[in-house]
């Protein structure tokens, strides 16, 4: 509880109330250092929520939800349940606060259910018990990796980590990323500098955070096919109406919209 936890910040980001002083200390001053970073939370569950409603609807039965953070209204479990009763979720986290408040949350749910593994492990996900209970890898999945790929330093190789991960799955199965991207300073000095800013933030109380380039982001979809409209600014990847009351409808003021990007992919 002394020092601050990427699941508690963003807690706190969304409104929850699992967190601790050290840990609104921190969502504190990075906002201070760059305005709107809350935007960045809500846009990131926005995304995440739209993304699984838009694979349910496309008949995607299971899901696994890696990094899943602190239990919030509209998770994944329910906005997939909203479609299909049945649908299957399986969350992962290695957070010891967010296992207990998921597991609260999960106790009569039996079709969803959330394991201690890591993503630097893709086999342990893959092989835990709760996994091979309630995923079938022959038939489709639903990849959620919702602003956790940024949370990883290039020497814990996320790609490669990814890669193993998608490569398990069958045809037809979708990866949904959400991540922050630091733009061309050529074409957007300004977007780039709040990224830098951000990052320096991040490092410095969290030491984990990385805004990482288009085409590095691109790169974790391990060559599936986009979905229109592709790598985009979260608010562009199948906005809802305004003035919508479904889960997802949250948009971003313009001020860092293109500090986050996110797209989903399916594989051939």
């Amino acid at each position: 509880m002394s020092q601050p936890n990427v699941a508690r910040v963003y807690s706190y980001y969304l409104g929850g109330k699992d967190h601790f002083a050290v840990d609104r200390d921190m969502a504190n001053y990075a906002e201070d250092v760059v305005p709107g970073v809350t935007d960045l939370a809500m846009a990131n569950r926005a995304f995440v929520q739209r993304a699984v409603r838009y694979l349910a609807e496309r008949g995607i039965r299971q899901f696994l939800d890696i990094g899943s953070g602190l239990p919030t209204d509209g998770n994944v479990h329910q906005i997939a349940q909203e479609t299909i009763p049945g649908a299957r979720v399986v969350y992962v986290d290695h957070d010891p606060m967010v296992l207990t408040h998921s597991r609260a949350l999960l106790t009569d749910n039996a079709t969803s259910l959330v394991i201690k593994e890591d993503l630097t492990c893709p086999q342990k996900i893959l092989n835990a018990e709760g996994s091979r209970y309630l995923l079938d890898l022959k038939q489709p999945v639903g990849l959620i990796l919702g602003g956790i790929l940024h949370h990883l330093h290039d020497s814990q190789a996320p790609l490669r980590h990814t890669r193993e991960l998608c490569d398990a799955l069958s045809p037809g199965s979708y990866l949904a990323i959400s991540h922050f991207c630091h733009p061309d300073a050529a074409e957007n000095p300004t977007d780039a500098e709040r990224a830098e800013r951000l990052q320096q933030a991040f490092l410095e109380k969290l030491s984990t955070g990385l805004w990482r380039s288009h085409e590095e982001i691109l790169a974790y979809f391990c060559g599936w096919e986009m979905l229109d409209p592709g790598l985009v600014p979260l608010d562009e990847w199948h906005p809802l109406p305004t003035g919508s009351s479904l889960a997802g409808s949250y948009r971003m003021p313009p001020r860092n919209r293109q500090i986050i990007l996110g797209g989903v992919a399916r594989k051939p």
